[in-house]
């Protein structure tokens, strides 16, 4: 038997409380921050099977040898878990991820994973508090909407619990040539651009225009129906697109910056689950 020891302190972001935040719960799936390193362990897990055994993401030595898609930024994060208890209600019942980092974390590292891609200098300098969301994935055979759903419950109640005020990171469709991506590109850019004051943009050496056809010569309808599942949830929620896309080559992806602000996830999820999101608050 593996005994999982809770979390110490170095490993959760500042300002983050493992008990502060309680378990969200649809039939046998649950929503919860992880609590014990091995639950840590296990989202990092389900991350490199998804990203790089099934998206073809490249892995360094480091990655390879550890088969857990890991960096520095999961020391400072809060990794939100959907854990299916009918497998388990532990680390062997994870079944989604999400990777979440707050100013205060980043400020440890000196940055949020996001500068990599994009000058996000828009939004910190915006009135106050962010979150980074990223490393999103769940587990094959629960990709439907009640995964996704539950998620979203997650992040709300997270919002909720640390008083977030805009959300952003990077979000990815597949493939790493631009070219493939013409109508995907240029619909976000064209119907989601981000206003001036939340715009991220691209960073030079890096930027992949994303005005690439005429908006005319596609049908709008069609693609935003393919778009991958995460872009589209943000959409739903109000969320914009920023300049620019970037190609990821390590992650064999092309990645766009998506800025939400959080009255419209609050508001939204609020409305439909206002005594659960109180009860796991509070």
């Amino acid at each position: 038997m593996t005994i999982s020891k809770p979390i110490t302190a170095p490993l959760l972001a500042a300002g983050s409380t493992v008990t502060g935040f309680g378990e969200l719960r649809a039939g046998h799936l649950g929503v919860r921050i992880a609590a014990t390193e091995a639950e840590r362990d296990a989202a990092q897990a389900l991350r490199y099977r998804i990203f790089y055994g099934e998206m073809g993401a490249t892995p360094d030595d480091r990655v390879r040898r550890m088969q857990r898609d890991v960096d520095m930024f999961d020391d400072v994060a809060d990794h939100l878990l959907v854990i299916d208890h009918a497998v388990g209600s532990g680390a062997k019942g994870i079944i989604g991820t999400y990777r979440l980092v707050q100013s205060e974390a980043a400020a440890r590292l000196g940055r949020f994973y996001t500068s990599d891609e994009y000058d996000i200098s828009t939004i910190t300098g915006f009135p106050g508090r962010l979150l980074e969301l990223g490393r999103s994935c769940i587990d094959r055979t629960y990709r439907g909407r009640a995964a996704m759903q539950l998620l979203w419950r997650g992040i709300a109640a997270y919002v909720f619990l640390h008083r977030i005020d805009v959300m952003f990171g990077c979000a990815s469709l597949p493939g790493t040539d631009p070219g493939r991506l013409d109508a995907e590109l240029t619909y976000l850019y064209h119907n989601h651009l981000a206003p001036p004051a939340l715009r991220l943009r691209a960073v030079p050496n890096r930027y992949v225009e994303m005005r690439r056809v005429d908006p005319a010569s596609f049908d709008h309808r069609r693609v935003q129906q393919a778009l991958p599942p995460l872009i589209k949830g943000y959409l739903r929620l109000g969320g914009f697109i920023g300049d620019g896309a970037v190609v990821d080559r390590q992650f064999n992806t092309t990645d766009v910056a998506v800025v939400v602000k959080t009255d419209l996830i609050t508001d939204k999820y609020y409305r439909h689950y206002e005594r659960q999101l109180r009860e796991a608050i509070y």
